[in-house]
């Protein structure tokens, strides 16, 4: 099974047309070339993904491995079938190191 950072990359590389390279974990999604409204798009193909709800309530994701950590803790309260949480945790790691 792919881990919830190679599902999103395929997502981004398929509809942004962004090179793996470019998707790390401390990459800004500004940066990647998504704006709010890129965000909105980008977690309506997260939702059919990754077989989530996504909460009404906005949280801040300012980059790549914010929304590959917010994909997982979804999936996780939602009980959904996809990536085994510990790449979302090195995944934070690396984001907080970057910091």
């Amino acid at each position: 099974m792919d881990t919830t950072i190679e599902r999103l990359r395929a997502i981004l590389i398929r509809d942004y047309k962004l090179s793996a390279d470019v998707l790390t974990p401390q990459a800004p999604l500004e940066a990647l070339g998504i704006d709010s409204l890129g965000l909105v798009e980008l977690l309506w193909n997260v939702e059919d993904e990754f077989k989530i709800t996504l909460p009404g309530d906005p949280a801040p994701m300012p980059t790549f491995g914010d929304v590959v950590a917010f994909i997982d803790a979804l999936v996780a309260q939602q009980g959904a079938s996809a990536a085994p949480a510990a790449p979302a945790a090195a995944v934070a790691a690396g984001a907080a190191v970057a910091a």
